[in-house]
């Protein structure tokens, strides 16, 4: 096929979870197509969801660029990024001819390789105070037995993060399946522990689901909306710190264009200039 369109001729969707419960469930999808549209680099930038609106099936009906890249904003590669995005935008492959248009289907921003270097950021943010080598950084991911891929993408970033040898110690340990978050001081084995979780937002999980497993739930609430949060308790003799969800890092915006970039080469070869964008 011919090269894709300069993306100032294209449009960028951005396509989250989204909660009918939980309004803070898409509040990073929200922000991070909001950043990425004051940047001017696309023509347009929107986002869609699976459980608030707009929905995916609505956003055809919001922009008007003949190009489009979708992302999902998920952590991994899944139910949701191979079955009901695809699904619901009506696509059939990576890339797609509908509604007039070409759409482009991109990777999972989670499941860039570059996640570890915003994992690894968060955790020594949240680590300042003390020192990594005798801290241990817990990667807190869902887990369940209805999909591997929930465990596999926090387990595959523990070990990126341990060959690093940066920290103590870095285990993967997970809400549904083990091992279990619940037994975080069994398992580790410094003083000093960071916990990170490997979610997209600060949802339900992050604000009251984990709290309650590690035992902080009758602490002082966790101040939301803070990408700088790491709070400390102090917990089972150990100092626990605690961070926001990883997908609110600012630095999850580059992910979103490396993706395009990633699909971008497999179809076309791009010169040069048109890669740094």
């Amino acid at each position: 096929m011919n090269p894709p369109p300069p993306w100032s001729e294209c449009a960028l969707v951005l396509v989250g979870h989204g909660s009918t419960t939980n309004p803070d469930s898409s509040s990073p999808t929200f922000a991070h197509s909001d950043a990425l549209r004051k940047r001017d680099i696309f023509a347009e930038v929107a986002c869609c969801f699976w459980k608030e609106q707009p929905s995916m099936r609505e956003v055809w009906f919001q922009i008007e660029s003949p190009t489009v890249y979708v992302v999902p904003n998920f952590i991994s590669e899944g139910y949701f990024t191979r079955t009901v995005i695809p699904r619901e935008l009506g696509l059939d492959g990576k890339i797609s001819n509908l509604h007039s248009r070409t759409v482009f289907y991109c990777d999972p921003v989670g499941s860039h390789p570059a996640m570890t270097e915003v994992l690894l950021a968060r955790a020594l943010s949240a680590a300042s105070a003390t020192s990594p080598k005798k801290t241990s950084l817990l990667i807190v991911g869902h887990g369940t037995s209805l999909d591997k891929n929930s465990s596999t993408a926090a387990q595959k970033q523990a070990e990126a993060i341990r060959e690093k040898n940066i920290f103590g110690e870095v285990l993967a340990c997970f809400m549904e399946e083990p091992p279990s978050v619940a037994d975080w001081s069994e398992i580790t084995s410094f003083p000093s522990v960071v916990v990170v979780p490997f979610f997209i937002s600060d949802g339900l999980h992050s604000y009251e689901d984990i709290p309650a497993l590690l035992g902080i739930d009758a602490l002082p609430p966790l101040s939301k909306n803070d990408a700088s949060r790491h709070n400390l308790f102090s917990i089972k003799g150990k100092h626990l710190h605690y961070t926001n969800a990883i997908g609110t890092d600012p630095l999850m915006e580059h992910l979103f264009l490396d993706q395009v970039r990633a699909l971008e080469k497999t179809f076309s070869p791009l010169e040069p200039d048109r890669v740094q964008n």
